[in-house]
């Protein structure tokens, strides 16, 4: 199973593939979709929702993994990447692929084991379940893996369950 894990946010989305077999996990790619602040925000909206949309028919992913806003300081902030995420999922919709949304704190739960892990133990986590070399960098790209290994996580619990 191929899974693409999403973090997203106007500045950066962060994107990561994972293969997954047999509970056992394999960075492909990675990376992270730009855009500028002094450009019109639907169209950076809309930049980031088709290259998504190109990671994941380049991949030929089975199914995507987004983080989905939990709790929000900066409403005006929270508004703007719950845009970004409805765009992603009508992107996403449009190419007839699945995807399930978790919260921060889900993801953090299934990579490490602790729903409020440093974001530190979360990239080394990530580090050590994909087998790189180094931490996942930028933050974004570390987020979308851990999207992936908890999705692929939720899924063979699920798996185990129907069983």
């Amino acid at each position: 199973m191929v899974i693409l894990g999403i973090d997203p946010g106007l500045a950066q989305t962060g994107w990561g593939v994972v293969g997954v077999e047999t509970q056992r996990f394999k960075r492909v790619a990675s990376g992270v979709v730009r855009t500028k602040a002094g450009e019109v925000t639907e169209e950076r909206i809309h930049y980031i929702a088709n290259e998504i949309g190109v990671v994941a028919q380049t991949y030929n992913v089975d199914i995507i993994s987004m983080e989905d806003i939990f709790f929000a300081r900066n409403v005006s902030s929270a508004l703007t990447v719950a845009k970004v995420i409805g765009a992603i999922i009508q992107q996403i919709s449009s190419q007839n692929l699945p995807i399930r949304l978790f919260t921060p704190l889900q993801i953090k739960l299934a990579v490490t084991g602790y729903g409020t892990a440093e974001k530190h133990q979360v990239q080394e986590m990530v580090r050590l379940l994909l087998k790189l070399e180094n931490l996942p960098r930028p933050d974004h790209v570390a987020d979308s893996l851990a999207a992936a290994i908890c999705l692929a996580h939720n899924l063979g619990s699920e798996s185990r369950l129907k069983r």
